[in-house]
């Protein structure tokens, strides 16, 4: 059985543009194809070009697709209008979280579950077996697409040059079917930088052609291809969790702050409901450890998994860290005690190796992008 990394379609694209290639969640995916600052500030100041063929798309079709959706899910995602789309997550009995996702209503019985990359074998596991008694079919369509975003504030228009879509129609978490650049793709005003953008789910073999199109109308207006590792600094300074890092399976969605995404209110059991009811319950009488934002007093960096003290005492861990290009500083997401999370809060540090440097508690996100 080969252990080698998968390759998506714009693999030998990224390699003939001089990317440097990592190995993540078992695909061989670009981490820079130059500066990872000067990619960075091209998406928030201009427009930036990925590939993110490595997630995980799964086809839920049938008379009782919401049905099991609902159940399998936290999210309602039977009250989601069709060409609508829709964040939540999929967690265990226990409530830990399994993954968080994109659900895509298409047409009234079909829906895309976008996965995380890391997580798709897993969600597509969950999702079969508890599809057992429901009127629903799951599919693995991870062969099926490619995906290509583009994001900055100059994505709408260099993709109006390329689609009669009515992008201008879109609204944020929607999607409709479209033709760009003479390629059929699903066009979703979705993405993971904290700026306007589109995710743009192609046949992989309308991958290339659509790149360069892309490439050749943004490059007048400063798009340049981006990579992963930018992609992280962007989703850090806009606050959004990362998988494996502020989101895992020791963790509910309201340990993560996240339990607006869990919908008691849905009609019917879904897994993990009482175990979220009791999560749930918890965070309101003594809340757990909170996620902030946590921006550094010097230049040293934080990263996962380092230790935040007060007074001399571990208050809480660090999940996230990063030079922030748009801050000029490094800043860091942290769960910690309550009673450290509020913003100002005096006192608060990170053990960088055995140093405790200086650190301000700060509400999510770092930035926020101007409408």
């Amino acid at each position: 059985m080969s252990t080698s990394p998968r390759r998506t379609a714009l693999d030998a694209l990224h390699r003939s543009l001089g990317a440097t290639m990592t190995d993540f969640a078992g695909w061989d995916m670009p981490l820079r194809y130059g500066s990872e600052r000067d990619e960075h500030q091209a998406v928030r100041t201009r427009a930036g070009l990925f590939d993110l063929s490595h997630m995980g798309e799964i086809t839920v079709t049938g008379p009782q697709a919401a049905d099991l959706l609902d159940y399998a899910l936290v999210g309602n995602i039977g009250g989601v209008g069709t060409g609508r789309a829709r964040y939540t997550m999929i967690c265990r009995e226990d409530g830990g979280i399994l993954d968080d996702l994109i659900v895509y209503r298409l047409q009234e019985q079909e829906y895309m579950v976008v996965a995380n990359a890391s997580n798709a074998q897993v969600v597509l596991d969950a999702l079969t077996e508890r599809a057992a008694g429901f009127d629903a079919q799951v599919r693995d369509d991870r062969d099926a697409y490619a995906l290509i975003a583009v994001q900055g504030p100059e994505s709408p228009g260099i993709l109006k040059s390329l689609t009669d879509a009515d992008l201008d129609g879109l609204k944020y978490y929607a999607g409709l079917p479209g033709t760009v650049a003479g390629v059929p793709a699903l066009i979703a005003r979705t993405g993971y930088t904290g700026e306007d953008g589109f995710e743009l789910f192609v046949a992989p073999e309308h991958a290339e052609p659509l790149w360069r199109a892309l490439t050749e109308a943004g490059t007048p207006v400063g798009l340049i291809p981006c990579g992963l590792s930018c992609r992280d600094t962007l989703r850090l300074e806009a606050g959004m969790p990362l998988y494996g890092q502020e989101l895992t399976t020791e963790l509910t969605p309201f340990d993560a702050g996240l339990g607006r995404v869990v919908k008691f209110e849905k009609a019917g059991d879904f897994v993990g409901r009482s175990a979220l009811t009791a999560a749930a319950e918890r965070a309101e009488s003594a809340p757990p450890r909170r996620l902030v934002g946590l921006v550094a007093e010097g230049r040293r960096v934080p990263r996962a998994g380092m230790d935040v003290v007060a007074d001399g005492e571990v208050v809480g861990r660090v999940t996230s860290g990063a030079p922030s290009p748009t801050l000029g500083k490094p800043i860091a997401m942290a769960y910690v005690d309550a009673a450290h999370a509020a913003p100002g809060t005096a006192g608060v540090g990170v053990d960088i190796r055995g140093t405790h440097e200086p650190y301000e508690v700060v509400a999510l996100p770092f930035y926020k992008r101007q409408k």
